[in-house]
Parts: structure tokens; C-alpha cells; sequence
């Protein structure tokens, strides 16, 4: 995903390499902060595969700042990324978080409604952290708070992404963003 991310950025115009991990470091949040360790080594693969281009332009303090620009090919590489996203970047909450944040840079709607559709999929399918053989359990199942807890927290979100993901695909088709009754019932 820290490719993915990379490549998103970029796709808003070019950027030097500090301005390029702050937002990637936004994106992912606090609690999952990039290295220059994993960021730099994933730069040069882009650049190795012709996805990114690098110069130098003066700094403001006679050190040289590098800037990042999309190619083409890392265009078209974020535009296959984004449209047939591998099946556990839509079932991971921030993989799919990462996917989402750039998905608008899909040109075709129908496209954009393929990659959410997939993802209201996996999340109307009955899951839980907590099984009696293959049953998943339910929260109101769970005795030790906190795995109840667990499962209620995920309960919400996943009612309050299933209801934004209805407000938009069926928005949409009806021209409209009508409210939609919560998922089935999970976790």
C-alpha cells in the first residue's frame, strides 16, 4: 500500500521527498508511521521501474532537495492498482482506507462503483473475531467484555461504512444521496 500511496500523492502533482512522507505519513495515521526505511527503498523501485522520475533543484541551505514526479506508466500503474485492487486490500480496513483516499482519480464512475461494491460485499458477509466451530459469533454471545467490545465497536463502523457505501452507489443510479437502512446484521 506504501506504493500505492507513493504513486497517489504523486498523481496531484510532483513533490519533494519530505512533503512526499508527510502525506504519507498523514494517510496512514499516527499509529503507523513510514520509515525512511521502507519510503526511500519503495521510491527508488518506482523510479527502477520507470513509475517515477527524480531531479534535484537547489535547497535553502545549499542542500539539494529532490523532487518526484509521476510518469505516465506510474499513471496508468495507479489507475490498474485502484481498479482491480487484490482481494485483501479491500477486505483490510487500512488497505482499503489507502485505495479509497485516491479512488476519485478513477475517470469512470462505473469503475469507481466496482472497487465499492466489492468492498460492501465482504462487509455484508455475516464475520466475527469469534467462532463456535464455523458460526461467527455475535456480541451479544461474548461473555468477556472485552471481546464483546471488540465486536460491538466493529459492529458500528461497519454499519456506518455499509451505510455511507449504500448513500453512495445508490445515490448515483438516482441522481440523489437517499438515506439507507443499516447492513445486515453482523458481528
Amino acid at each position: 500500500m506504501l506504493e500505492l500511496a507513493i504513486l497517489g500523492h504523486l498523481a496531484e502533482g510532483p513533490l519533494h521527498g519530505y512533503e512526499l512522507r508527510r502525506r504519507v505519513d498523514r494517510l496512514s495515521g499516527y499509529t503507523r508511521p513510514v520509515s525512511e526505511g521502507s519510503l526511500y527503498p519503495a521510491i527508488k523501485r518506482l523510479v527502477n521501474r520507470g513509475l517515477l522520475t527524480r531531479h534535484t533543484e537547489p535547497g535553502t541551505a545549499a542542500a539539494q532537495r529532490y523532487v518526484l514526479t509521476l510518469t505516465d506508466a506510474g499513471r496508468a500503474e495507479l489507475l490498474q492498482r485502484l481498479r482491480n485492487p487484490a482481494q485483501h486490500e479491500i477486505t483490510d480496513f487500512t488497505r482499503f482506507f489507502t485505495i479509497l483516499a485516491f479512488l476519485s482519480l478513477l475517470p469512470d464512475k462505473e469503475e469507481q462503483h466496482a472497487v465499492l461494491r466489492r468492498r460492501l460485499e465482504f462487509l455484508e458477509t455475516p464475520s466475527s473475531f469469534f467462532y463456535d466451530d464455523d458460526r461467527p459469533l455475535r456480541a451479544e454471545e461474548i461473555a468477556d467484555p472485552y471481546r464483546r467490545g471488540m465486536l460491538l465497536t466493529a459492529r458500528a463502523v461497519t454499519r456506518a461504512e455499509c451505510a455511507w457505501l449504500h448513500e453512495v452507489l445508490d445515490g448515483d443510479q438516482n441522481g440523489s444521496v437517499p438515506r439507507q437502512p443499516a447492513a445486515k446484521q453482523q458481528i
